[in-house]
């Protein structure tokens, strides 16, 4: 039959849906949706009820990176700079030495358990190193996992960050098996420009991102999404030329732009969610594709092999020697070790050696794939439950939508706000034009129970409202202010 293009949007569009479906399982029965994708790939694919044969690691890996971009970009947009500010030694540690340790003991023991030359055990251990930013933000947001403390951005900052890392020693080892570089030693320098190149491009692009954002002034609004874009592919690409590491300059751009106030940056973020999501479902469908069931049962063996000593030993041990420095109990530590999720980037990273053509690369391959499917399987299903037994959940964030949304922009020095009255607030039982509100401060809403109301002068407060203020922060606490003020005791 001959493939048209209109049976390839069937297809895309048949996929699509039915993973966007999946998600909606994914809730209600505990199980990650990056799984659902990867076997809603894999029943699509030749050996599965679809016969979609697809075998171009060339294209598949073209199709990762460029998902990976917008993913890693998304997850640093979306990352509160406050929450994540304090933890930057600890993620730091634990995306560069974390990894490299991780490689390591993994790479060994693949020496010594499947026999592989020294070589190539580091490669596997450096491929399967990095815990994944798609599967940790899909299955901590998408299914309200909350974390006490500073885990949840602790475990956000590392995924969002340690790609960069594993892509390094992946390439790193790949080229001294095929004699690009000279030596291990080789690669110290390399590691220094690298990330050097990535970290400083990453933050010139986000300041001059910004500032073009905020100055061009577009007539069509739709254009602004168009040129993040353009910026983001831009920031990889010119890293990448120049030898630095274009996934960390990407991480970096998001990561600062969060923290800056730039035009439409409410709708600019919702927009790269829904391309996050968007390139997880096509990136996982692609993978899904990518694997032939009959190659992987050779060696569940040994992929069994691999996932326990990553997910029991070389996690743990990253983990705990990182995070020694620092204040985290024992309990935390564990929980960290056991978010330690691989995804899509490993199985992408597996490509890269059969592009090469180096022996052991569809081994390696089947492994990876597998190591995954497990890793995702037992740590993304049970991070609820763990979470629990180590006493490190917390209660989720469950704050209100309000039907009103506000836009920051330059020049208004204003922000909306929610304030809640106090149950033994005096402002209680009064009217607003009563309790002396700032001039400039406009309590624009009010939600009581599980209604709204558009308030006026004559609108009688009540104990536990919730104000939507727009308000500059004087003015805010100002007004945080009275109603924090005690009324009289109430008589029994």
């Amino acid at each position: 039959m001959t493939v048209t293009i209109e049976i390839v949007l069937l297809w895309i569009a048949v996929l699509t849906l039915a993973s966007i479906l999946a998600s909606k399982v994914s809730d209600r029965f505990a199980v990650p949706a990056l799984l659902l994708f990867l076997i809603i790939g894999m029943l699509a694919g030749s050996e599965g009820i679809g016969g979609i044969y697809f075998d171009d690691f060339r294209a598949a890996k073209t199709i990762g990176i460029i998902a990976l971009i917008f993913i890693i970009y998304s997850g640093g947009l979306d990352t509160t700079w406050k929450s994540v500010k304090p933890l930057l030694f600890p993620g730091l540690m634990l995306s560069t030495v974390g990894v490299f340790i991780t490689a390591m003991v993994v790479g060994l023991f693949s020496i010594v358990l499947l026999k592989f030359s020294l070589l190539e055990g580091l490669l596997l251990g450096s491929i399967v190193s990095s815990t994944d930013a798609a599967a940790v933000f899909s299955v901590l947001r998408s299914r309200r996992i909350s974390l006490k403390g500073h885990l949840k951005p602790l475990l956000e900052l590392e995924s969002g960050s340690n790609d960069p890392m594993a892509v390094f020693l992946t390439i790193g080892f790949l080229g001294i098996i095929t004699r690009e570089h000279t030596s291990i030693w080789h690669l110290l320098p390399l590691f220094v420009l690298d990330m050097g190149i990535g970290l400083v491009m990453g933050y010139l692009m986000a300041r001059i991102s910004i500032a073009l954002i905020n100055k061009i002034r577009l007539e069509y609004e739709g254009l602004y999404p168009v040129l993040t874009i353009a910026l983001i592919l831009l920031t990889y690409a010119v890293t990448a030329s120049a030898r630095g590491n274009g996934f960390l300059a990407v991480y970096v751009l998001g990561l600062m732009m969060s923290r800056g106030e730039f035009v439409n940056k409410r709708s600019l973020v919702r927009f790269h969610e829904g391309i996050a999501w968007l390139m997880q479902i096509m990136m996982f469908l692609t993978l899904g594709l990518l694997a032939f069931p009959s190659q992987i049962v050779p060696v569940v063996a040994a992929g069994l092999l691999i996932a326990a000593i990553l997910i029991f030993l070389a996690r743990p041990v990253s983990v705990f020697l990182c995070l020694l420095p620092f204040k985290f109990s024992f309990p935390e530590k564990v929980m960290v070790s056991w978010v330690g999720l691989r995804g899509a980037v490993p199985v992408i990273l597996a490509t890269f050696p059969l592009l090469t053509g180096i022996p052991q690369s569809q081994t390696i391959f089947n492994i990876v794939f597998f190591v995954v499917l497990t890793s995702v399987l037992i740590q993304g299903t049970s991070i609820p439950a763990v979470s629990k037994m180590l006493k490190v959940n917390s209660p989720l964030d469950t704050r209100k939508k309000y039907p009103i949304e506000f836009e920051q922009t330059q020049g208004m020095d204003a922000s909306l706000v929610d304030l809640i009255v106090p149950y033994n607030s005096g402002a209680a039982g009064k009217k607003i034009a009563e309790i002396n509100i700032p001039a400039k401060a406009l309590v624009v809403l009010i939600s009581r129970g599980e209604s709204f109301i558009v308030p006026n002068g004559s609108t009688v407060i009540e104990e536990g409202d919730v104000f939507l203020v727009l308000a500059n922060d004087k003015d805010l606490k100002a007004l945080q202010g009275i109603l924090a003020v005690l009324g009289a005791p109430k008589h029994q």
